[in-house]
């Protein structure tokens, strides 16, 4: 396969932000893939695409960090080493979050209706589950935490009876992530020129800082969760697959996989908090 070619876990890990261009690929190869074969399920398909695109050097990454489960003792050596790889899977995540938006933003309206589908049809339900003073309630921080909670433990499972199953989730959140940053990008900019009756590339550079600052804000914590979530489970399946259970570190790997497991509730913890009570109140 060609794309999996172009980087490998130790190289990685060592230039991370090569992943942020490896997301922009993936996910414009997907996209135009997913509308010229499957255009009727083009939103679906899309996700898929860029899910087995993403997947071997997502696998061999978490093959990579259970074998350093074998070879080192201090825990703290060891978190350290899974962060380059947390590192480095935020920045794929952010390129493929990033080219989702500019595709939305830039392509006409037939083909984001028919693109976007499922992603637009999502974020409009979790928007009107929300509204108005309700938004700062406990009661809604709580029933955004526990649905982050399902989607963490989802990754959890999918990592771990697949491999590097939760690759599939976090591809799918990208592209939600990216279809509102797009639509907003869109909606304001638009505003922006009729209001005026020009393009002024300070309002463009206003719209877009807003936008990315509007969902980074709570959205890095929370994909963060995801992925030390999807590394716990990814690590302790290959811990399985490898037979490491008979061996005395599969006692070092479990206390890894609790440690990331409680890393990454704390990552949704945070970013609950934030996206209730500290985006509503910034914009």
């Amino acid at each position: 396969m060609v794309v999996e070619s172009l980087l490998f876990p130790l190289k990685a890990e060592k230039k991370p932000w090569q992943m942020f261009f490896l997301g922009l690929l993936y996910t414009s190869i997907g996209m135009f893939l997913a509308l010229w074969v499957f255009r009727d399920q083009a939103s679906l398909i899309m996700v898929f695409m860029i899910t087995m695109a993403a997947l071997p050097v997502f696998y061999n990454t978490i093959k990579f960090e259970e074998s350093k489960d074998m070879i080192m003792d201090k825990e703290t050596e060891i978190l350290k080493e899974h962060n380059k790889a947390i590192t480095f899977f935020m920045y794929l995540f952010i390129g493929i979050t990033v080219a989702c938006a500019i595709w939305y933003a830039i392509l006409p309206t037939d083909t984001i209706n028919v693109l976007f589908d499922k992603q637009v049809g999502t974020i409009q339900s979790i928007n009107n589950q929300v509204s108005g003073n309700v938004i700062r309630s406990l009661s809604i921080f709580w029933k955004i935490f526990m649905n982050n909670l399902k989607v963490l433990v989802f990754s959890i499972l999918f990592a771990l009876i697949y491999g590097a199953g939760a690759i599939f989730i976090l591809t799918w959140n990208a592209t939600v992530i990216g279809s509102a940053i797009g639509n907003f990008f869109r909606t304001n900019l638009s505003s922006y020129t009729t209001s005026l009756g020009l393009f002024d590339a300070g309002n463009y550079f206003h719209v877009v800082s807003i936008g990315l600052l509007k969902y980074a804000l709570h959205g890095i914590p929370e994909i963060a969760a995801y992925f030390y979530g999807g590394l716990a489970g990814g690590i302790l399946s290959v811990a399985l697959i490898r037979k490491h259970f008979h061996t005395k570190k599969f006692s070092t790997i479990i206390v890894d996989f609790s440690e990331l497991v409680l890393i990454a509730v704390g990552f949704l913890i945070a970013a609950a908090f934030l996206e209730v009570f500290v985006t509503p109140a910034l914009f």
